[in-house]
């Protein structure tokens, strides 16, 4: 499972890497020269992990460039970027973190962008647990429902909010077990610590197992995933080439395989 990480250890990673030889950077493209390749730090929200690893290999080939991550909850990973981690690219799970970002000095104003638009998605591990109308809620017979802590985890509020809408939060309430990340609330789901419980779309998108329960949009706020490219990375090649990589048609198709929308778009 891909968690946040904490500060100190993604300082000490970060120094590693400019510590270490040019070498790091694999699978260089015919014709970039090794001088000119060099390596992004960005963070990255967790419901976003499968997509960003792909994008990340084809940014490489495409590049020359490597990009790491750092995974987590939207929240957690702005906290780290205004305590001074140092994150090049922050893809957030949400609009408002990225614009916070610009407003308090952290990021460039005219980079910022929406890369992805979420899907939330109620999911069960058993194949016979979820119906395709989510009637299961309205039933409540399971003991256990996961969503990610809605107060760093835009996917969590997401889930919340689908649960007003439907009338059923305060009585599904005490059922309510909360991942730190998105990431973390699969895992309870997965390992059926949790009956079911609301994720991304874009993790249980190549699923062959389980039920799920796609939720209409119209019942959360739309989850417009934005990016911005830090102030620690604007004076760096590899991070401004990965923000611009991220809008190309090569990173846009990987982005819409995985169950996103682009550009207001599904």
């Amino acid at each position: 499972m891909e968690v946040f990480m904490n500060f100190s250890p993604v300082r000490a990673a970060f120094v590693t890497a400019i510590a270490a030889p040019v070498a790091l950077v694999l699978g260089l493209s015919a014709g970039v020269p090794d001088a000119r390749a060099g390596e992004t730090l960005a963070a990255v929200a967790a419901n976003f992990t499968a997509a960003a690893n792909e994008i990340g290999e084809a940014f490489t080939k495409a590049t020359g460039h490597t990009v790491k991550y750092s995974f987590g909850a939207t929240g957690q990973l702005y906290t780290q970027i205004t305590q001074g981690a140092p994150f090049e690219v922050f893809l957030s799970a949400d609009a408002e973190r990225p614009a916070q970002a610009v407003k308090e000095g952290f990021a460039a104003p005219d980079t910022l962008f929406t890369y992805a638009i979420g899907k939330l998605v109620l999911w069960s591990a058993d194949p016979a647990v979820v119906d395709a109308e989510g009637a299961v809620l309205k039933a409540g017979t399971f003991e256990k429902i996961a969503l990610a802590n809605p107060a760093a985890a835009p996917y969590g509020a997401a889930a919340v909010e689908t649960l007003k809408a439907l009338g059923l939060y305060e009585t599904l309430e005490p059922k309510i077990v909360q991942g730190n990340n998105i990431s973390q609330t699969h895992q309870f789901i997965a390992s059926g610590s949790a009956q079911l419980g609301f994720v991304a779309l874009a993790q249980i998108i190549t699923e062959d197992k389980g039920s799920k329960w796609v939720v209409p949009e119209t019942m959360y706020t739309p989850i417009r995933q934005d990016a911005v490219l830090l102030n620690t990375g604007k004076d760096s090649e590899a991070a401004r080439a990965y923000v611009s990589f991220l809008k190309s048609p090569e990173a846009l198709a990987i982005i819409k395989r995985y169950g996103y929308g682009t550009d207001g778009h599904s």
